[in-house]
């Protein structure tokens, strides 16, 4: 039986999620948070060092750092974590190749490899892979991204921005070669085809003050409640209200920097001559 730890990011609305058993401290970390200012270009470890925490208070051997997809809004603690835990491999699904090559000459990353060599392992649909004592499933869910995977183990599956509490809805899909269609593919015939008793946990939550954070549901509650997408909306009624929400939506404020650093598996570029290691930001001139 796994028990589940949640933490919340409350600058970036991120759930870092640590998925573990009781019996032989085997486990998983789920979307680490390496906290990023973008006013002064600085990184701290505050989300990390809680994660860590309590990863050896409670004496969790980690087996994965699994990445639901290539993040536009925070970025990975996947690196900073792995220097805590070494024997840690990284995950995604294999799909990241394409998300690879869609920004890479967005971003002019002439060294940026596009075969995701940069994660320590690139699952495959429907793969099942070992964590000691306990294996997951890997589910291919994308339309928010075209990467985009979900996560079954045992009873509970982790969704990442495909599936959010059922009073925020679904993640937004006007990325390069994102999909409301694809997404509600994703949802319906992946996520909704699991047993109603599954326990759903979201890769973001957005209080806005007016709740306390959560971030488990079942997926009888998304079908019969989530504001997006039930178990009865149709395709079209999907595709027509997400594209029009997603043409209103600002873009996430650390998009630029987290994507070409998710991209490649959280690495940050090497240092220049100076000493200091620079992003690369495109502008775009607007009449």
């Amino acid at each position: 039986m796994i028990s589940i730890q949640h933490f919340f990011d409350p600058e970036t609305s991120t759930l870092t999620y640590i998925v573990w058993d009781g019996s032989t401290r085997d486990g998983i970390v789920i979307d680490p948070v390496w906290n990023y200012d973008q006013a002064g270009s600085t990184l701290t470890s505050k989300s990390v060092e809680t994660v860590v925490g309590f990863l050896k208070e409670q004496s969790i051997k980690v087996h994965w750092i699994l990445e639901t997809h290539a993040h536009a809004d925070h970025i990975s603690g996947a690196q900073l974590l792995k220097k805590y835990f070494p024997q840690a491999k990284t995950g995604i699904g294999e799909r990241i190749t394409e998300v690879q090559k869609v920004f890479q000459p967005i971003f002019n990353l002439k060294s940026l490899k596009t075969d995701g060599s940069q994660f320590d392992k690139l699952f495959k649909e429907n793969e099942i892979a070992q964590a000691g004592s306990f294996s997951f499933k890997v589910l291919f869910t994308p339309g928010h991204t075209p990467a985009c995977a979900s996560y079954l183990i045992e009873d509970a599956v982790f969704t990442g921005d495909a599936l959010f509490m059922p009073d925020v809805g679904t993640g937004r899909c006007d990325f390069p070669q994102g999909s409301a269609d694809t997404l509600y593919t994703s949802v319906t015939d992946k996520l909704y085809t699991l047993p109603e008793k599954t326990r759903v946990f979201t890769g973001h939550d957005y209080p806005n003050g007016r709740r306390e954070v959560k971030y488990e549901s079942t997926i009888a509650e998304e079908k019969a409640t989530n504001i997006h997408i039930k178990g009865k909306t149709t395709r079209e009624e999907y595709v027509s209200f997400r594209t029009n929400r997603d043409k209103t939506l600002s873009a996430p404020k650390l998009l630029l920097p987290s994507i070409q650093v998710n991209i490649d598996g959280g690495k940050f570029p090497e240092a220049q001559s100076n000493g200091k290691s620079y992003l690369n930001i495109p502008i775009a001139i607007k009449p």
